[in-house]
């Protein structure tokens, strides 16, 4: 089979994978059109109406979910399209639209967005769509810190330090610097949206990986039609109003909400909510901003962008639990290394009888990619004759602990969570909002050459400022010590 040359089979479902792909790819259907036009969506209204009747002879059983793997700019006409001509038509059955970030540039051009869609569809019948809400650990921070009566006591300004989310990726723009400098995302959309869908059947697909293929096509935009020739069919956000602003600020707002009156996906929104609007405006000297040496030799790349491909930004939070306690935000491309992970540091043992011997400060450690891990640095006795103390750590690590298990993708868990109408791992347009309103002020700043970019060499830690605020704010580095992803062999 043709399409199986391009699907790799995730663990577990290599024997029944061609027999996986030649179940799938019958049941989908291409139907084209342009945006606006009646016709296209008509075509699209009747294809689905088919294939209901076709698997209920008693009237179709009706419930439609539409992902908008689009550039935002046209979620509005396509809405309107779709109210008109292609929602449910039976009763009991719902139709549903999952609409991909970035959610707007700013609080205005969001709220405009947000109003367009939200005038067409209700807030339950709206899914706004951040895979990081997916990942097997950003879900298992409510159970950590709820289930677990070791951490409720220490979960606050009293015991803890600083709190460090951050995410770094080892490779730049590599030739798709004009999309990082801009805009250009729509066509990555559209790879994105077939391949989180064949992730339900079994498939694999890693977002750190390449997609390399040359791809000619033409567009008719507002009647021009316009054709486009790309090679490296992906997607390279920017670092603020994507990592920042959405990815990392959920996972803030997880580390620092309220135990919830329950699991429902309100009462865990209405937490998440309190917590953004309990961030204070972000100072300017808590900012640092960079862009790697050889950022601007990429031709797609204007020789005096401003453009950050590396942030440090300090949030702090006004209120009971956090007052004083900084939340370090740092994401950057072209990295030493690729790690996702939240770093909670706790404060030094009062009258410490060890300090002259110490190596460093507890830190409660949660690593998102790769390698998903939970760990504990602690200060324990070196072994031997000596008192010396060391650092080492008690260690959950995936890859060893759950040998057989077959950790689901974000997408794959959120498209599934689409289809029975749990919205809890989504953001509700209040919390959209609050999350604009922290960062709008920084972005238009930016925007206008208000805060410079500083460089820093690929490969590194970033520019030593960043590490530079990060220890003025209370940050204690450890040196000399490094976590190790534990092999199987070391079973």
């Amino acid at each position: 089979m043709t399409g199986c040359r391009y699907l790799t089979p995730r663990k577990g479902g290599e024997e029944t994978h061609d027999e996986d792909v030649s179940k799938f790819l019958p049941l989908i259907k291409y139907i084209s059109g342009p945006y606006d036009a009646d016709e296209g969506f008509q075509s699209l209204d009747e294809a689905i109406s088919a294939y209901e009747m076709s698997k209920d002879d008693k009237g179709g059983s009706s419930k439609r979910l539409f992902y908008f793997a689009l550039p935002p700019s046209v979620y509005p006409p396509v809405c309107k399209m779709i109210k008109r001509f292609c929602m449910n038509k039976s009763e009991g059955g719902w139709t549903r639209v999952v609409v991909e970030k970035p959610f707007g540039k700013d609080l205005e051009s969001s709220e405009a967005l947000s109003t367009q869609i939200g005038d067409l569809f209700n807030e339950s019948q709206i899914y706004r769509i951040d895979h990081y809400l997916g990942k097997e650990l950003v879900q298992n921070l409510l159970v950590l810190r709820f289930a677990n009566r070791l951490f409720m006591p220490l979960w606050n300004h009293d015991n803890i330090s600083t709190v460090q989310i951050v995410f770094k990726e080892d490779f730049g723009t590599e030739g798709r610097g004009g999309y990082f400098d801009e805009y250009g995302y729509f066509l990555s959309l559209l790879k994105r949206f077939i391949l989180k869908f064949v992730q339900l059947i079994g498939t694999a697909y890693s977002e750190s990986k390449y997609c390399k293929v040359t791809l000619t096509f033409t567009i008719n935009f507002n009647d021009y039609p316009c054709s486009y020739r790309f090679t490296y069919f992906c997607l390279f956000v920017r670092i603020i109003r994507d990592i920042l602003q959405n990815h990392l600020l959920q996972v803030l707002c997880l580390v620092a909400m309220e135990r919830p009156v329950s699991l429902k996906p309100e009462h865990i929104r209405d937490e998440k909510l309190k917590v953004l609007q309990s961030v204070i405006p972000i100072k300017d000297e808590e900012v640092v901003l960079g862009q790697y040496e050889g950022y601007t030799d990429d031709p797609t790349v204007p020789n005096d962008s401003n453009t950050p491909t590396f942030a440090t930004v300090v949030i702090r939070i006004h209120n009971e639990r956090w007052e004083g306690v900084p939340f370090i935000l740092k994401a950057g491309k072209s990295m030493k290394s690729r790690k996702a992970e939240i770093r909670v540091q706790f404060k030094d043992v009062a009258g410490d009888i060890f300090k002259p011997k110490r190596k460093g400060r507890n830190e409660f450690v949660i690593r998102l990619q790769p390698s998903e891990a939970i760990y504990m640095k602690l200060t324990v006795k070196e072994p031997g004759l000596e008192m010396k103390t060391t650092q080492s750590e008690l260690d959950l690590s995936y890859r060893q602990r759950y040998q057989d298990v077959i950790i689901p993708e974000a997408y794959e868990r959120l498209i599934l969570d689409t289809i029975r109408g749990d919205q809890q791992h989504f953001v509700r347009r209040d919390e959209l909002k609050a999350a604009w309103e922290i960062f709008t002020p920084l972005l238009h700043k930016i925007d206008n050459n208000e805060i410079q970019s500083l460089p820093y060499k690929p490969g590194s830690r970033g520019p030593d400022q960043a590490d530079t605020l990060a220890e003025k704010v209370g940050y204690v580095q450890t040196h000399g010590y490094v976590w190790t992803t534990p092999t199987l062999s070391a079973v």
